[in-house]
């Protein structure tokens, strides 16, 4: 396992998304100064989401073929664009415009990106994709961190101010460039392998099917934490703005904690029990969060945070085994569903939010982690023992594991 490259690329992922959460931890904010309605909240989450969501699998399926290691910095690149024009803007339609540049940087990063962690996994991917992941689910909870006590004290405009850490990520994007792309000269001397998981095509796409049915139920919910929580809690317990932000941190906070746990309990007993625990295991606690009192409700969400997030790294590394070879793809189509989800969760959730109330709104999205019971029909492969027994080759270089 290449540690410094993964601890590398998890930091930049940290970068990365630490600038992306930005842009829901200022919602208050430009709902203020903008007079914006929850419709043009959930609109610009949209914006930014949907725009990741459709060009990540494109970028992804093109990777696949061919690689381009510096367009991990170039994507970045393009997410400084967009929060610069985020903090100059003073139209709901810049505001539009700035959120989708920040979606197209996160569409060129996001797949790149994760390759280059499997790349530098060795035989354990599933600690690979936690370790990789916990790096973007840590910047999303310092994001409002920062925006409570550094974007909400000086205005929209001190957004600009965090294009420091935008270009500190596109240093270390081309340094790390520069080993993926020596990486792939070598490995371009090598035939590559694919692991054959032997399940008949049929049974690939149903379980492919079934993962994107508990994907929607993961990031529908998400969505109703990440983009409407400050509201909820404002509106239900009478917080401060900023005590509302410091309430979503510890969330966010514990949603990083679920995603560092659960690639390495994949990789130890496979990635189907963590799945079945993550997604259905957090239904009764979402049932009791909409008639919870402010200490169980700031209590409720750490565990279901922690629960819930444990499913990603299970679920992606789940479907990169069962397309060996397609490692780009693979991670293109799910970060993409994980963006475009919870996008629509967000206008759909916002317009649910302005027809009724936010508790309404969180007492439906309480259902939706039921989904998990379709993990019932999905295949049992072998078990993350079968990663720790078998010596990494160069196949597991192209993303062509043996199975978990």
């Amino acid at each position: 396992m290449q540690f410094a490259i993964l601890a590398a690329i998890s930091f930049c992922h940290l970068l990365n998304d630490l600038v992306q959460s930005l842009i829901y931890a200022v919602y208050p904010l430009l709902k203020t100064t903008h007079h914006l309605d929850f419709r043009q909240i959930g609109l610009i989450t949209l914006a930014y989401q949907i725009t990741a969501s459709l060009l990540q699998p494109f970028v992804g399926l093109y990777t696949d073929k061919r690689p381009l290691p510096f367009s991990l910095a170039i994507g970045m690149g393009v997410t400084l664009c967009g929060l610069l024009v985020l903090s100059a803007a003073s139209a709901f339609m810049s505001l539009l415009a700035g959120a989708s540049l920040v979606g197209v940087g996160s569409a060129i990063f996001h797949p790149e990106s994760s390759r280059v962690a499997r790349l530098a996994s060795g035989h354990r991917p599933g600690f690979a994709q936690s370790f990789f992941q916990v790096g973007g689910n840590t910047g999303s909870s310092i994001g409002p961190l920062l925006a409570a006590y550094i974007v909400l004290p000086n205005g929209q405009s001190s957004l600009a101010w965090f294009s420091a850490v935008a270009l500190l990520a596109i240093v270390m994007l081309t340094i790390i460039g520069r080993w993926y792309k020596t990486h792939l000269t070598h490995r371009a001397a090598k035939s590559d392998k694919h692991a054959d998981h032997g399940l008949p095509r049929r049974r690939v796409v149903g379980a492919l099917a079934v993962l994107v049915a508990l994907m929607f139920s993961k990031f529908f919910y998400l969505a109703s934490l990440t983009s409407y929580y400050t509201f909820f809690l404002i509106s239900k317990f009478h917080l401060s703005v900023r005590s509302a932000e410091l309430h979503l941190f510890v969330f966010l906070v514990a949603v990083a904690a679920g995603t560092i746990i659960g690639g390495p309990v994949g990789d130890r007993i496979g990635r189907k029990y963590v799945i079945w625990v993550s997604i259905l295991g957090v239904l009764p606690f979402t049932l009791i969060l909409p008639y919870a009192d402010l200490a169980w409700t700031t209590g409720l969400t750490v565990i279901i945070g922690l629960v819930l997030a444990s499913a990603m790294p299970a679920i992606l590394v789940y479907a990169q085994d069962l397309v060996p070879g397609r490692v780009g793809l693979i991670s293109g189509v799910f970060f993409g569903l994980a963006f475009g989800l919870g996008g629509i969760g967000a206008a759909v959730l916002g317009r649910l939010a302005d027809a009724t109330s936010l508790e309404f709104v969180y007492r439906v999205c309480a259902f939706l982690p039921a989904i998990g019971l379709l993990t019932v029909f999905l295949p049992q492969t072998h078990d993350g023992r079968a990663h720790r027994a078998a010596a990494p080759d160069l196949a597991a270089t192209s993303g062509a594991l043996p199975q978990d």
